[in-house]
């Protein structure tokens, strides 16, 4: 059975993707902390964060499988840090895709729009 996504072009799915690693605002917060810190053991975001060692280690998975993040075991812990080149790489294509569509736009609402 075919995904739905793959009907449309790669650079979009990519998009989609990543919207939606970023879609929770515990990822968010998440990424934040990674980023103040440079490396954390995930023991140290839960710490800072008012969830679960699971819930926690599963939006690091999320993040990570969206290439977000990576992760380094060390023994019995993983240390996480952010990619600040996929980071770098996806505000990039953000920008992009959002000065597409407001390239023609007027400022604010259009006129003639609900």
């Amino acid at each position: 059975m075919q995904n739905k996504a793959d009907l449309f072009p790669d650079r979009l799915a990519a998009l989609a993707a990543h919207a939606k690693a970023l879609s929770h605002p515990a990822r968010l917060a998440i990424l934040q902390t990674l980023a103040q810190r440079g490396t954390c053991v995930c023991g140290e975001v839960v710490d800072v964060l008012p969830l679960a060692q699971a819930t926690v280690s599963q939006h690091l998975r999320t993040l990570r499988d969206a290439g977000l993040v990576r992760g380094e075991v060390e023994g019995p812990c993983t240390c996480y840090c952010i990619d600040a080149d996929a980071l770098r790489a996806l505000a990039d294509n953000f920008g992009t895709f959002v000065n597409a569509l407001t390239a023609d736009a007027p400022d604010g609402a259009a006129p003639d729009c609900c």
